[in-house]
């Protein structure tokens, strides 16, 4: 079908502009239709994975190992798509590729420049998402940045020319804007009619406008952004603001029809549509019952946007196990000041430490002393511990320290691992329980490997080593003994690996289902 929908962003940031692509996705999906995900990103950076977390949020692996932009996370999550490095598009990327060409002479001692050479460049990447699968309908690219921005012109300008190359038909664009409330509750449109502008002075006429609002738009609101923006008064959506999930987006845009206007501009027969199974998680969305009280311990916990991809598998987690979690974030930094470990998780059901927030950066001592009194208070209080990446290096600190009465791990080798491999799990371990499989695929970030570790000492001491890479050379899990005496442990378990990455709303990640199962057990 080769059909592509370009998604931009104007006013301010943060409007939602990933959460409503991939929310089109999730639509044109349940009409029966093939979608590919793509992400434009306007930094210079090659791609996320030395940027600061506090800057940029997390940073989402592929299977390939490619180091994203959050926003695929929610293509993973909404979508059936699959994603690689040829989904996530830098400035940094192109540039370097273009530079890369003119050095080789590939231009053949042309002037090289943003038009035609870099925005080329980033039509061919996008065409060859369009055509790396024979059964692919309809590409959707999301455009980091907001309108207006330089960084953003020229993937612009490749919209642009793509709906002259294409067709109308063929290439939609989708705008998202802001409607901001003021004094009395009145809801203003000038920010909108000035982003429109903007686009205009592009090239671009948007065909849909998406506003994102405080409350959804009457249509006397509705009529006045078509009058001004010269798009059609039903090609104008809300995206309201929400107080219950973001997997409630979809539903609410088809209960406006933005997928049947979309199949209409873009020239496809109506289909059927499914929206079971976004109906369906909703419903158990709402039916969760009583409370748990996770404690996430680590760095920069005020900062949402650096675990998205750990809280949205908790909150898969609770809807399969029907529980509500309160997420009790808490500063490795802070807790290690304080008196009492007790003041601060004692009415905690469980704790989980998540991996480390970007691969350049190091731990002080203070931040690492105060995960390893985490995860020494879960261990001897018999509270259900999880450790991700770096929470599994915590786990065996603590039990070095605390155990074995050493003063440090010293078996360990600074490695650099990304992407998907495979783990053999041990037989009888919680791991085995929890996937049910002898041998597994999972993602990696990781800069430490546990080395020349003995599998006879660890079990001795309590310590499990519950799975390997493939070849045996390095534990990928450890988890507390269940059978070991004064150190049994009701459920105690520690990944190399980052469970989080594929984990769905329809279909929980196997290890944090299992957590939060032991979470709910009384004592």
């Amino acid at each position: 079908m080769n059909k592509f929908i370009f998604v931009s962003g104007g006013v301010c940031s943060s409007l939602g502009k990933g959460v409503a692509a991939s929310s089109i996705g999730a639509l044109l999906e349940s009409r029966g239709l093939n979608v590919r995900m793509v992400k434009c990103d306007p930094y210079i950076n090659v791609d996320a994975g030395t940027m600061s977390p506090q800057q940029h949020g997390e940073v989402y692996v592929t299977d390939d190992g490619a180091q994203t932009d959050l926003d695929l996370g929610n293509y993973a999550r909404f979508t059936k798509g699959r994603l690689s490095q040829a989904n996530s598009i830098t400035t940094g990327q192109v540039y370097e590729s273009v530079i890369r060409k003119e050095r080789e002479g590939k231009y053949e001692g042309k002037c090289v420049q943003v038009i035609p050479h870099i925005t080329d460049e980033i039509k061919s990447r996008i065409l060859a998402v369009s055509n790396e699968e024979n059964d692919t309908d309809v590409v959707i690219i999301e455009i980091g940045g907001t309108v207006g921005d330089i960084e953003s012109i020229p993937f612009l300008e490749v919209a642009r020319q793509m709906i002259h190359e294409q067709g109308k038909k063929n290439v939609i664009t989708v705008h998202l804007t802001l409607i901001p409330e003021v004094t009395d509750g009145e809801l203003k449109t000038k920010p909108t009619q000035h982003s429109v502008k903007t686009m205009l002075e592009t090239g671009i006429q948007p065909d849909i406008l998406i506003c994102r609002a405080p409350v959804m738009l009457d249509e006397s609101t509705r009529k006045k952004i078509a009058q001004f923006t010269n798009v059609d008064i039903d090609a104008v959506f809300t995206s309201p603001n929400i107080d219950t999930t973001i997997y409630q987006i979809p539903n609410i845009f088809f209960e406006q029809k933005l997928d049947q206007v979309i199949l209409r501009k873009m020239g496809v027969e109506s289909r059927h549509a499914n929206m079971k199974q976004w109906h369906s998680l909703i419903e158990r969305f709402s039916a969760r019952k009583d409370l748990l009280r996770i404690g996430i311990v680590g760095k920069y916990m005020d900062i949402n946007d650096i675990y998205t991809s750990l809280y949205e598998a908790l909150l898969h987690a609770s809807l399969e196990c029907a529980i509500n979690i309160e997420l009790v974030k808490i500063e490795s930094s802070i807790l290690e000041k304080t008196d009492s470990a007790e003041k601060m998780l004692g009415n905690l059901n469980g704790i989980l430490i998540p991996g480390q927030m970007a691969c350049s950066e190091n731990l002080n001592q203070n931040e690492l002393n105060g995960l390893v009194k985490a995860a020494a208070w879960a261990r001897t209080n018999k509270k259900p511990y999880l450790g991700i990446n770096l929470g599994m290096y915590v786990m065996l600190a603590e039990w070095v320290r605390n155990v074995l009465n050493q003063k440090d791990i010293e078996k360990y080798k600074e490695t650099t691992q990304l992407g998907i491999s495979e783990i053999k799990i041990e037989e009888n371990t919680r791991l085995s329980k929890a996937y049910g499989e002898k041998k597994i695929l999972e993602r990696y970030r990781h800069r430490y490997e546990f080395t020349g570790l003995n599998k006879n000492d660890m079990i001795k001491s309590g310590l499990i080593p519950a799975a390997f890479n493939s070849d045996g050379t390095s534990v990928e899990c450890i988890e507390w003994s269940s059978e070991n005496g004064s150190f049994n442990h009701p459920w105690g378990v520690a990944v190399q690996f980052h469970p989080e990455y594929k984990s769905k709303p329809m279909a929980a990640s196997p290890l944090f289902k299992e957590f939060v199962a032991a979470c709910l057990k009384k004592d």
